[in-house]
């Protein structure tokens, strides 16, 4: 029997971006400014969801939960970062890596379940037009939002205590900016078989699963768009879709690079900035995208500011 160097570890260490010594403050600066606009644009989303009640629907329903995810995947992430930054350390407890790592597996798994079920939404919107207020009432959307969070934490508990049970070596070195849980993985110094096998099936069962229900949806969604007489219409439906397609290519194309890679590909500096763009430019994106291209939230937006002035001091005019 092989005899393995283990010890106890009570904190690790970040390596972050610590390769790059001349872009470190560039990438630390442009974090931190993702971050706040992250925060900006998703509070703003969410508010204006909230207390516009032309935006009580299905549709924004969905998206305020998808942006209280973004916010909390991009906080997960970066403020340890952050803090760390300010203080001069890169370091982080075992309990803080896995709070970290459950967290930001919870909200990834999550987003990944919520994601095609807005698919369906749209599905739902546009084929069956009629029947839409009666299958997408509010029981039914809070039953889907739900469900999304339990699958989320649930498979990310899995996955984490799945991880946190094997035995760590001796090095506390993480080769990342945050506890990703394939670089913590890294540092088992016992057999994986298992635990990569499960982290496998879990993998499938939320990305490419939810890849083909979006293809299906989406396909029926064009299918309905083509027999469409007026391209006004046509131009319309297109438009209401474009923003949703644009957040789950930008989405799942960095998460399925990074989770359903050959193994033969071992590339934790690729895996960082690949990270990066899930967990800090995704988030950012999304309310951009979904406020930018829909002219229902510039009109709440609007609404909101004639009915509450002091809400221009936080809240770009949208013209």
């Amino acid at each position: 029997m092989v005899k393995t160097n283990c010890t106890i570890i009570s904190n690790f260490i970040f390596l972050e971006f610590t390769h790059y010594p001349k872009v470190e403050i560039i990438i630390f600066v442009l974090c931190l400014l993702m971050f706040l606009i992250t925060l900006l644009g998703n509070i703003i989303l969410i508010s204006v969801s909230i207390l516009d009640s032309h935006l009580h629907t299905p549709m924004y329903f969905f998206l305020s939960n998808l942006s209280f995810l973004d916010i909390w995947c991009t906080s997960s992430a970066l403020t340890p970062m952050v803090a760390n930054f300010v203080a001069g350390e890169n370091s982080i407890s075992f309990s803080g890596c896995a709070a970290q790592m459950y967290f930001s597996l919870a909200v990834g798994s999550t987003e990944c379940v919520l994601l095609s079920m807005m698919a369906y939404n749209r599905y739902v919107a546009i084929c069956n037009p009629l029947r839409y207020p009666i299958i997408m009432n509010r029981r039914v959307c809070v039953h889907i939002a739900a469900g999304s969070w339990v699958t989320g934490c649930l498979t990310a508990l899995v996955e984490t205590m799945s991880v946190l049970q094997l035995t760590l070596c001796s090095n506390n070195i993480i080769n990342h900016f945050t506890c990703e849980i394939l670089a913590v993985l890294k540092l088992v110094c016992v057999d994986t078989s298992v635990v990569e096998f499960l982290m496998l099936v879990i993998s499938i069962l939320l990305l490419p699963m939810p890849v083909l229900l979006i293809y299906i949806s989406y396909a029926f969604i064009l299918s309905n768009i083509l027999r469409i007489s007026s391209v006004d219409g046509q131009s319309k439906a297109f438009s209401t879709c474009a923003a949703h397609l644009t957040v789950v290519v930008l989405f799942y194309g960095t998460a399925l690079s990074v989770y359903l890679k050959p193994a033969a590909v071992d590339s934790q500096e690729t895996d960082k900035f690949m990270a990066l763009l899930y967990m800090v430019l995704t988030p950012k994106l999304n309310p951009i995208i979904y406020s930018l291209r829909n002219k229902e939230v510039k009109t709440a937006v609007k609404r909101l500011l004639v009915r509450n002035p002091l809400c221009a001091l936080f809240i770009p005019s949208s013209k």
